[in-house]
């Protein structure tokens, strides 16, 4: 199986040296790449001298060099990590170990369950920002995902070829999440331990600014994905506030047999008249993503039969010393 290590990089000059380094030591038969995503530092010319394999993306943000990669990348098993020593090496095997057993198509590296984050980060906001996003998503998709924001995952090829990206910076994570759970992908947690940035390196998440964007992209994805529910609660609103501006206006006329708050009366109907156009608008749409994921469903046998099919063409001709290099280096 080959592995391909992905790492995104921008401005990362302090510690990408040691990260590549880490990675070729605990997996060495897997591909390093390095995404420099414009940096200003040197990055990119480090990760080349260690060893990398060194792409550019120069669409600033990180949802545009996370499409780039699994885009251009060919591998069995990928596995995506910041390029900021926060997260070590040494895990990747056992990160990997659930897509290898067939148990998984995504596994997240779980900063959160062991406490090491709690220790580590410094971030008193950052904390909090994961905290809520985690409650919400796990709120709305019934699920109980510990890390949603970590940057260190690993997937299976499926996951990665037929995975739409859409995000551009770092709500990559939450998008990656989502669509795990609303694709039904088998979605696995791996503990990992966290250490927070050496001495001289900084984060590039801007706690408000991307934080906002993260819960901008949680709406829309709701929105996109359950349709039905999104708009079923968007008219729950506005036939409450229907009620409550049409009930004295009723209670009036049942006692008088007049009207004499036209305008109230005519803002009621109208809040009414939203609300009924909403709840319509959600069934009209659910229909559309129940088609919309027909067809995902389709493009994802297509693939997977396509990389079946790869994969018994590769076993029916084996390369001279693939065998022995696989017993010298055991499973990776």
């Amino acid at each position: 199986m080959k592995v391909a290590i992905l790492i995104p990089c921008y401005n990362e000059s302090i510690t990408i040296a040691k990260v590549v380094d880490d990675f070729k030591h605990v997996m060495p038969q897997a591909d390093i790449y390095v995404y420099d995503n414009n940096s200003t530092d040197g990055t990119g010319t480090i990760a080349r001298e260690h060893g990398a394999i060194v792409r550019c993306e120069l669409r600033q943000g990180k949802g545009f060099v996370v499409r780039s990669m699994f885009r251009e990348v060919d591998a069995d098993i990928y596995v995506m990590v910041d390029g900021d020593d926060t997260y070590p090496a040494e895990t990747a095997p056992t990160l990997i170990a659930p897509i290898l057993a067939g148990e998984a198509d995504m596994v997240i590296g779980d900063r959160l369950s062991n406490g090491t984050y709690a220790q580590e980060n410094k971030r008193v906001f950052h904390g909090m920002g994961n905290s809520m996003v985690r409650g919400i998503i796990n709120g709305l998709y019934h699920a109980n995902i510990h890390d949603i924001m970590t940057g260190y995952r690993a997937f299976s090829r499926l996951f990665v070829k037929t995975y739409p990206v859409l995000a551009k910076g770092f709500e990559i994570e939450t998008d990656l999440s989502i669509h795990a759970l609303d694709k039904d992908f088998i979605v696995s947690e791996v503990p990992v331990d966290y250490r927070d940035r050496p001495p001289g390196s900084f984060s590039k998440l801007n706690t408000f600014s991307d934080g906002m964007k993260v819960l901008v992209t949680i709406l829309g994805l709701f929105k996109d994905y359950k349709p039905m529910a999104f708009f079923s609660w968007c008219s729950l609103i506005f036939f409450t506030f229907g009620l409550i501006v049409g009930i004295p206006v009723i209670s009036e006329y049942a006692r008088t047999g007049l009207v004499p708050r036209f305008p109230s009366a005519i803002l009621a109907m109208g809040l009414v008249l939203v609300a009924l156009l909403l709840f319509i608008c959600g069934l009209i749409l659910d229909t559309t993503v129940k088609g919309a994921r027909k067809n995902y469903e389709l493009t994802v046998n297509e693939v997977y039969e396509r990389d079946r099919a790869r994969y018994d063409e590769s076993v029916r001709q084996p390369r001279f010393g693939t065998q022995s290099r696989t017993d010298e280096a055991g499973p990776h």
